[in-house]
């Protein structure tokens, strides 16, 4: 057989599929390219490898934890480590990984207040009383987690839970309820501002309710314990 004939039958290639391929390619570089001038205008800011460090023990619900924040020389925080006592189970699992993104975040440059802004009054189990006698209470370990940090490198305002009414409100509430009284004559017992020792957690917000008559009622979202 002659050499022509062989090289006529060799498999024919579809000049279609290979523009195809070739568009694709071009696709993949401009995006590739693209990307690469994103990361170009940032800058990572990595901690040196001896730094200072801070080490926070929490409980909440009976879960307890350590925070650990990595601070850069002029004692601002880069990176953050949060350790559950439970290893292994999901919660660890998440804070570790809400831990990484943190830690990402603030050697990008991203501020440490957006990053507390957005975390704190989140609500989610575990919750509840804290040992910290400066966060009482917490409405998730997230809350928490945001107004230690918060508390410890931003402002003391962070401590402060955000649900309690102001000193004003306060004021203006008692002096409606004291006028509804005097009109009604009523003879019930006098309105209580704080939250007693024995007062239940609020099943909606989880905040601590204050007497109502016989029964409960929350100040943050107005649920009750049963009573109408």
């Amino acid at each position: 057989m002659q050499a022509g004939n062989i090289a006529d039958l060799a498999p024919l290639r579809d000049p279609s599929a290979s523009q195809e391929e070739e568009e694709v390619g071009q696709m993949a570089g401009a995006e590739v390219h693209k990307q690469r001038d994103f990361f170009g205008r940032a800058h990572r800011r990595k901690l040196l490898d001896e730094r200072k460090s801070i080490t926070h023990k929490f409980a909440i619900g009976g879960h307890e934890g350590y925070i650990i924040a990595g601070m850069y020389e002029e004692g601002t925080p880069g990176e953050i480590f949060i350790k559950m006592a439970k290893e292994g189970s999901t919660l660890s699992g998440f804070m570790d990984g809400l831990a990484l993104s943190i830690s990402i975040g603030l050697q990008y440059g991203v501020p440490l207040k957006a990053l507390v802004d957005k975390l704190t009054n989140t609500r989610f189990e575990p919750s509840g009383f804290t040992e910290n006698p400066n966060i009482r209470y917490s409405s998730s370990v997230l809350d928490y987690i945001a107004r230690w940090l918060g508390a410890k490198f931003l402002s003391l305002d962070y401590l402060k839970p955000r649900s309690v009414l102001s000193e004003d409100e306060a004021t203006r509430g008692d002096e409606v309820v004291e006028r509804i009284n005097s009109k009604t004559k009523t003879t019930a017992a006098p309105k209580q501002s704080a939250p007693a020792g024995d007062a239940p957690s609020c099943s909606t917000c989880g905040m601590l309710m204050v007497p109502n008559g016989s029964c409960y009622r929350c100040l943050n979202c107005g649920s009750t314990s049963g009573c109408s």
